[in-house]
């Protein structure tokens, strides 16, 4: 027969059970928004039964039931769709950061609008067209000094701007180095905390919470690989292994970063996206932005000097050019070759820039035109950061080249004409040539079309790395509700199990009163029968 005071220990696993169902329930609803957790739940089983005791085997039927038991408390959670979260967020990372930095470039170029480079050239270039029409004007040359001064400190500021760009980009690699080492850490630490817990028999549930938000926040930084073993995450880096259960493997720095870049381990995350910005779009633009102000200075372009101008003595053509004259023959100049006094005919040929034209003419002093644009530091080669106007021509306007032609008197002396405009008008008319040539070779049009084809290429970037950030968003919040659907806490689904557990705790409190109140009977009334 059994136990007299079995159905005692059955409830009394019961309301155990319960009870642990009621407070694992409670643990979720108070952690409905924390970020991170992952439900629980508790796994309960029939606890084994018992065969009716005695000296020989029970003829009573069955065997007695012992009730119910919780055998673990588990978190609910697919490892699966951790991987694709990490790896969208990653991809998410990387394109959030290359769409904020082009969205900082848009606005250091700020084209089009008013106040931008473009309109600065236009003011440039219609100040020449302004002193062609009284080259001996002061104030037209004062004007010309002042728009080549703005042309030059917008060049130099927007330099500036790309620069502190680059520089907060290499900063911000730095802080995600930092960070990257300090989530390696704490999942590290994790690692061997995890262990030890569960190495006792438990499951150390919100630990692995911590961890997996970690890992979660690591993937949006650097394209990471999850590994799980016994001793914990193993977390790479393509091929740089960064943690193996208790241990750091890696220091993880600026350094660190780009090499793992330049080797191709890392691909995707907010580090990628800082370094691609870096090396690629502001180096490019960078790049683009010196190479306008080269050309603009020194650029090979190719002019049209009209007949009868008298060249400063000793000039000679940069390459092959030909003086068509009025009869419509031709003379072809070959490289090197002087070009004669005065000119027979229209001379086509090819000058390095505004300041190869602005040498070619004369000043209201008599002397000949000196370099136009000149580098802050003698010497160097011009860039948009060093780019600036003759210091010489800024201290002086008189001394601006506007005229070709020099006329002889009955001594010999020669005198320049300091009314005659032809270099002011072929300024003015470069703002339409279109054989302005970078130093490589590799762009040739108008100085606007250089500016045009920077702006247009960055509008097409920033629409794209946009829709690519609005694309890798959006599967991340896809891959996210799915995850949450399996590991997100729901209140009503939450409620319900507690009204279940609650029920099912008072029926066991009621079994456990009933089965009580039978012994009572059984133990103080029995025996007392005619007393």
């Amino acid at each position: 027969m059994t136990s007299t005071f079995h159905s005692i220990e059955t409830a009394r696993r019961s309301l155990f059970t319960q009870t642990a169902a009621l407070n694992t329930t409670g643990h979720n609803i108070a952690n409905a928004n924390t970020e991170g957790y992952t439900r629980q739940r508790v796994n309960m089983k029939a606890a084994s039964p018992i065969e009716a005791y005695g000296l020989t085997n029970s003829t009573v039927p069955g065997q007695m039931g012992t009730g119910v038991e919780f055998t673990s408390i588990e978190r609910i959670r697919e490892m699966f769709l951790d991987d694709q979260y990490r790896g969208e967020n990653s991809a998410s990372g990387n394109w959030s950061i290359q769409s904020d930095t082009l969205d900082k470039l848009e606005a250091i170029v700020n084209e089009p609008s008013d106040t931008g480079i473009r309109t600065v050239l236009d003011n440039f270039w219609k100040s020449w067209s302004d002193l062609s029409k009284n080259p001996e004007d002061p104030t037209a040359r004062k004007i010309v000094v002042q728009t080549a001064e703005s042309l030059t400190d917008a060049m130099n500021y927007m330099s500036t701007q790309l620069s502190n760009l680059d520089r907060d980009l290499s900063t911000n690699i730095d802080v995600k180095g930092k960070q990257v080492q300090g989530y390696l850490s704490s999942i590290a630490d994790l690692n061997q905390s995890i262990a030890k817990i569960e190495g006792m028999g438990d499951h150390a549930n919100d630990l692995r919470d911590q961890r997996d938000l970690m890992t979660d926040k690591l993937s949006k930084i650097a394209n990471i690989t999850v590994l799980e073993t016994d001793a914990g995450y193993n977390i790479s880096l393509g091929s740089q292994q960064l943690v193996q259960g208790p241990a750091v493997t890696a220091t993880v720095d600026s350094a660190f970063l780009n090499t793992a870049y330049a080797s191709g381990d890392l691909k995707a995350g907010e580090a990628y996206g800082m370094i691609f910005s870096s090396k690629t779009y502001v180096a490019d633009y960078k790049k683009q932005l010196d190479d306008m102000a080269n050309t603009i200075a020194n650029g090979e372009v190719q002019v049209t000097i009209p007949a009868g101008s008298n060249l400063p003595a000793g000039t000679t053509v940069l390459k092959d050019s030909e003086i068509v004259n009025a009869d419509g023959t031709k003379t072809t100049l070959l490289a090197g070759a002087a070009v004669p006094i005065p000119l027979t005919g229209d001379l086509k040929t090819t000058v390095k820039g505004l300041n190869g034209l602005h040498q070619l003419g004369y000043a209201m002093n008599g002397s000949t035109g000196r370099p136009f644009f000149t580098p802050s530091v003698a010497g160097e080669a011009i860039t948009a950061s060093n780019l600036r106007l003759n210091p010489e021509i800024a201290a002086d306007p008189s001394l601006f080249a506007t005229s070709l032609r020099t006329s002889t008197d009955s001594a010999g002396n020669i005198s320049v004409i300091k009314g005659n405009n032809t270099l002011a008008l072929l300024f003015s008319n470069m703002k339409d040539n279109k054989t302005f040539t970078t130093a490589d070779g590799s762009k040739t049009g108008t100085v606007g079309s250089y500016l045009s084809s920077m702006v247009g290429q960055l509008g097409i970037q920033s629409q794209e790395a946009t829709r690519q950030t609005k694309n890798a968003d959006y599967l991340v919040e896809q891959v996210d509700s799915r995850r949450q659907s399996v590991s997100g806490v729901s209140l009503d689904e939450e409620m319900s199990n507690m009204l279940v557990f609650q029920h099912a705790y008072s029926a066991a409190a009621r079994f456990m009163t009933t089965y009580d109140e039978m012994l009572d009977k059984l133990i103080n009334s029995t025996g007392t029968v005619g007393r």
